[in-house]
Parts: structure tokens; sequence; C-alpha cells
């Protein structure tokens, strides 16, 4: 008999679909109201890489004092609270350094709900369907984040570019989000030892996640350093001649071929196994940073963003059941929250580079240093396999 993904599963992936349908509305237009408010390639860099990088960089707090608790709930609504009552700062922005705060806030809640989010759904389903359960809650994530774009691209035609209009109205389903989970989603019961609260994992908690949990930090890291911020997608459609209200159709093509392929990413790797899936991604990723290296029109540049969305289908569900695979049931927090971490310092290195390099050298080197940091991520993944593979038995 098939075992059934939990009902927390599918609340979780609502609770996401709401969030990044808000947060897609105002993400796949940033890049371009930056640009209207006066800064260019290298400030969206660093406000997306700070930003980016704190996001994955808080998780190591919240998952670890999520494995203290009894309950990982309250530091969800937390994060996903402080998520939404970030969103109006955005249209009040009148300059770049307000915008950097208002993504601030936004990735600081994101930070503090993301490893006890994705710890709580590991508590709740059991092993045999985790990378379908991961799987789903990435697809209806990314459900949102593909409507999100194409909303915005509506409601600016409907609003005549007025982008700050747009921004109000994606207030809403952040509101809906934080709703349903304080109304619907219910965690299952964990016992937990009575010990002080620490924010980093303590050394002997460090010493019980083994060298395949490590690996995946690794590989993960790497992989960061060419996955810089997907907002560079919508400023090379800009500058390839998609206009200021259509350039959030690059963000929603690449969701579109993310969302398809995620949930059955997830579940294949449950019967197959993941190594050898996340070196597809990634190889999938080295062709889709050399297409946009080379591409000089749109159709170039949309087949490339369709092969990114792929490769994140086949990888980042992959990286989180990964984690928990080879990590101990009491510490899943703590390590995806160190998971986050290091790969937080690497989003930021990854989307200073990214923006440093597009503002002197262009677009085209940009993404062909994408595609050599995939390289070395894919060849390490080769090196490790079997390693991986022997410690997760």
């Amino acid at each position: 008999m098939a075992v059934r993904i939990p009902r927390v599963v599918w609340l979780l992936g609502l609770v996401s679909l709401c969030m990044d349908l808000s947060s897609e509305m105002i993400h796949s237009l940033l890049p371009l109201f930056l640009v209207s408010l006066g800064a260019g390639a290298f400030t969206l860099g660093i406000i997306e890489g700070i930003a980016e990088g704190t996001a994955s960089i808080s998780k190591v707090f919240s998952g670890t004092l999520s494995d203290q608790f009894a309950r990982r709930k309250p530091l969800v609504v937390l994060g996903y609270g402080l998520a939404a009552a970030s969103k109006p700062l955005f249209p009040l922005a009148d300059s770049a350094i307000w915008v950097f705060f208002a993504r601030f806030a936004d990735r600081i809640g994101k930070g503090i709900r993301g490893a006890p989010r994705d710890a709580l759904l590991a508590d709740a389903t059991p092993q045999e369907i985790r990378g379908a359960a991961y799987g789903l809650r990435q697809s209806l994530d990314t459900a949102g984040a593909l409507v999100g774009p194409l909303a915005a691209v509506a409601l600016m035609q409907l609003l005549t570019n007025n982008i700050r209009a747009v921004f109000w109205i994606a207030t809403v389903p952040a509101v809906v989000a934080v709703a349903v989970l304080v109304f619907g989603v219910k965690e299952p019961t964990r016992h937990v030892d009575a010990r002080p609260l620490n924010a980093f994992p303590r050394r002997r908690d460090l010493e019980q996640l083994g060298s395949a949990f490590w690996i995946v930090v690794v590989i993960g890291a790497i992989f960061t350093l060419a996955r810089f911020s997907e907002a560079f997608l919508v400023l090379l459609a800009n500058e390839r001649g998609m206009s200021l209200a259509l350039a959030p159709l690059a963000m929603a093509a690449m969701n579109f071929t993310y969302v398809l392929s995620a949930y059955p990413a997830g579940r294949v790797s449950d019967r197959i196994g993941r190594p050898g899936l996340l070196m597809i991604g990634l190889a999938i990723l080295i062709a889709a940073d050399v297409v946009l290296a080379v591409g000089q029109n749109l159709t170039l540049v949309f087949i490339g963003v369709a092969l990114w969305g792929l490769h994140m289908g086949l990888t980042q569900g992959l990286l989180a059941a990964m984690v928990a695979d080879t990590a101990p049931a009491e510490l899943r927090g703590s390590a995806f929250g160190l998971f986050h971490f290091v790969n937080g310092a690497a989003a930021i290195a990854a989307s200073l580079l990214a923006g440093g390099l597009w503002q002197w050298y262009g677009p085209t080197l940009t993404f062909l240093a994408g595609a050599i940091f995939s390289a070395v991520a894919l060849g390490g993944l080769l090196t490790w396999r079997s390693r991986f593979m022997t410690d997760t038995r």
C-alpha cells in the first residue's frame, strides 16, 4: 500500500505558494524598480547578495533553537509573519537604501522560518516518501513563484506600469499565507531532552553530523556560487529587448519548468537515489549558463531561462532531502541551519561577483563564470558520490 503524503506537507506547500506569490510579484519587478531609482547592476548584486546571504545565515540560529524547543511551529510563524510585515516597505521605498532595508527584513523572515519548516516537514514524513514530500512542497512553492511574475505583468498592464501599486497588491497573499499557517498547520509532537538553549550547535552536536552531511554542505556551497540571484535573468531579458512591463516573464518562464520538474524529481529520487539526479541538474545548469552567455536574442534567452528552471527543479528539493537523509532526527533543525549558513556565505559572494562582472564586463562573462563553478561542483560530486552512498546506507 502506497504511503500518503501527510496533510501538513500540503498545508506547508500552500503557505509557501501564497508567500512566494507575494514575494515574486515584488522580486520580478525589483531590478527594474531599482533602475528607476538610479541604481545599477552592482547595487542589485549587493542588495541581493546580502539579503539572500543573511537569510541563509540566520537559519543556523532558528534551526538550532527549533531542535531544542518542543515545537518548531512558533519559529515558522515568526519567520512568515516578519516577511509579511516587510511587504508594505517596498511600495513606500524612495531610494535604493530603503529597498535594501525592505529586502533585508523580508529575507530575515525567510531565514527564521526556513530550517524549522524543513525540519518540521521531515518530522512529519516517513523516510520512504521524503523526496516526494520535499519535491511537492517545492513544487507548490514554485507554483506561487510562477504565478507571481505573471500577476505582476498583468497588473503592470492594467495599472499603466505603476510598480508601487503592484507592490501594494502583493501584500495580500502574504497575509493569507500567515493565516493558513497559524490556523491550519498542526505539527507532530516531539520529545526533546531538557538542556540549555544555544543559538549555535554545540561541539558534540557537530561531531554527530557525519561525513555524508558535510559532503552535501560543500557541494551545496559550490553550487550556490554558480546559481546567483535570478534577478539577473530579468535584467538579461530587459537588456535583450524585452519591455519593462514584460520583463518579469523571464522569471515566469524559469518557474514554469521548475514547478513541472520538482515533484517528479523528488519521487524519482526516492526510487533510484539522489546523487545521480543532482549531477544531471548540475549538467543542465552548465548548459543554461552557456546558452545565456552566448544568446543575443530573446529566443535563446528564454531557452536558457527554461533550462535554469529545470535545473532548479532537479536540485533544490533533492539537496533538502539529502540533508534530512544524512542528519540525526534530533539534529535536523541544526543540520538545515548549518547547511543554509554555509550556503548563505556563498550566496553573498555569488551575487557580489555576478553584480561586479555584469557592471564591468557584461552578462556574457557573468554567466560563463557560473558555468565554471557548476563544472567544479559537478566534478566534486562525481569524486565524492561513492563516499556519500557508502555513508548513507
